[in-house]
């Protein structure tokens, strides 16, 4: 065993996924779990995460013949407004108990962007089961929506499977915008349509359950539908609206789209990029390089090699050290006055509390 590594992760919803490389030769092994981190009334558990993770980042090390990992970036759903115990636990747990002296902690969203666009200037629509739009000049931060399938994600996957679900049962009782190829589809998957409430308001997963059945909705649009037409163009239009409230105002500006929604193609993609070029002009939608997974191994690599180029925020991202830290609100200068490029080395201290944020 040589040498030490590098630990990307990504926890999300549906579990947790994980990879160790090393600077030079990029990812060496990966991992994954179904069981998403649990929340509680400190928000997302620390004792769980490191119950899931330490294990798992042993057995990588060992298969990829690595001794230690001395930097990590994790990325994790909830990071911002439930991450408050994990960003005053995790690094230490960390350092502790697999030798990591530099970590990146970023809300999905952040790492999302990262695996998209790298650390160019834009934004990233994320757009899944919901959808939150996030941006920057590489000064701040900026998001939009990620409220959630109750208060918003207008767009994503749950908007347009509730949309169409609904436009499902104002076919069934005879009521205008409605569509009988829908309430076919929803019956074909849920059963008779007076059994929807029964199947839909009791789950704790409601929203996928709504986002389940997106791909019939962009079916029928597809077929020229024209109420599933009329829901998956408006779902464009809010997505290019929450782009446009976070890209940055100048310069070249690019737009990246990420996540399972956008597989529902051209029927999407065609609206989009009309509304895109409506509200910002100059502007270009660019296919994703890559995943929330590739952007925290993006973040890991680029903080082995020194500070990272993007900018730190309390909730969004921070990168702590066990040799100091400040806060990520006074970025500390940059270290080498012939670096021309403005980049802010993330060395932070993370405050004891954070009032709750977006995630």
């Amino acid at each position: 065993m040589t040498g030490a590594g590098y630990l990307a992760v990504d926890s999300g919803g549906s579990g947790l996924r994980a990879v160790v490389g090393a600077p030079g030769r990029g990812p060496l092994a990966r991992a994954a779990s179904d069981v998403p981190v649990r929340t509680g009334e400190r928000g997302l558990d620390p004792v769980h995460f490191m119950e899931q993770l330490v294990p798992m980042a042993r057995a990588l090390c060992a298969e990829a013949g690595l001794e230690r990992v001395d930097t990590a970036a994790i990325g994790a759903a909830g990071m911002a407004s439930l991450g408050d115990a994990l960003r005053a636990e995790l690094p230490d747990g960390l350092a502790r108990e697999l030798g990591v002296t530099r970590a990146a902690l970023a809300a999905d969203a952040v790492t999302a962007y990262v695996g998209a666009l790298g650390s160019r200037p834009g934004a990233v629509i994320a757009a899944g089961t919901g959808l939150i739009a996030i941006g920057t000049d590489l000064s701040g931060w900026r998001r939009a929506d990620g409220w959630g399938h109750l208060l918003g994600d207008c767009g994503g996957g749950a908007w347009i499977g509730r949309a169409g679900l609904e436009a499902a049962l104002r076919a069934h009782d005879g009521r205008d915008g409605s569509s009988a190829r829908l309430l076919a589809d929803a019956e074909e998957m849920f059963g008779p349509v007076t059994g929807l409430p029964g199947q839909v308001y009791p789950r704790a997963d409601r929203a996928a359950v709504l986002a389940s059945f997106a791909p019939r909705v962009g079916a029928c649009a597809e077929d020229g539908d024209p109420v599933a037409l009329d829901i998956v163009r408006t779902a464009a239009r809010h997505m290019a609206g929450s782009a446009a409230a976070v890209c940055p105002a100048e310069g070249a500006r690019a737009v990246g789209c990420t996540g399972g929604l956008f597989g529902l193609g051209e029927v999407l993609l065609a609206p989009l990029d009309e509304r895109l070029a409506e509200l910002l002009p100059g502007a270009r939608r660019v296919p994703a390089e890559g995943g929330p997974l590739d952007g925290a191994v993006r973040l890991a690599e680029d903080l082995s090699a020194g500070p990272l180029a993007l900018p730190g925020d309390e909730r969004m991202l921070c990168v702590t050290s066990t040799g100091g830290r400040t806060s990520p609100s006074r970025p500390a200068p940059v270290r080498n006055s012939s670096d021309k490029t403005g980049r802010i080395p993330l060395t932070c201290t993370l405050p004891e509390q954070e009032a709750p944020g977006s995630h």
